[in-house]
């Protein structure tokens, strides 16, 4: 029997599809693209073929990356395959600047755990993902001026 030292696997990877390859594409070079309605203007995440509000197609924009956390967990036991050394850490939804609604998930990082608080202000960094090709966005403070 052979045994696996779970805590030396990398993290999971992501499989894109045809809605989100435009969101890999974009963090391969180091940018934060979101799906955006060609017509009506309107943000969409997860990414759709075509707008939710008016069906016309979409098209991936670049975005601020800059938000406030909407809500967030701290991981404290090791649950996540590649993270098991990083515990804690904090993983947030942050609701992006560019419209109402618009959410991206992502680890928090560059702050004490026991810091992290809805309302807190971020902007996102892309970072590798260990183990892979990918790139992933992370989100970290930002002074409040």
């Amino acid at each position: 029997m052979t045994t696996v030292d779970w805590s030396q696997l990398p993290p999971p990877q992501p499989l894109p599809d045809a809605d989100s390859a435009g969101f890999w594409q974009a963090t391969a070079n180091g940018e934060l693209r979101l799906c955006r309605c060609t017509n009506c203007g309107h943000w969409h995440h997860p990414p759709l073929e075509h707008c939710r509000r008016c069906a016309a197609p979409t098209a991936f924009e670049p975005v601020t990356g800059t938000g406030t956390i909407y809500t967030f967990i701290v991981q404290r036991q090791p649950a996540v395959v590649g993270y098991f050394d990083q515990v804690p850490y904090a993983v947030a939804i942050v609701e992006l600047d560019q419209q109402p609604g618009l959410r991206l998930t992502g680890r928090v990082v560059d702050v004490d755990i026991d810091e992290v608080r809805i309302g807190m202000r971020v902007a996102a960094r892309i970072e590798p993902l260990r183990g892979g090709e990918f790139q992933v966005p992370v989100f970290a403070p930002v002074a409040v001026v």
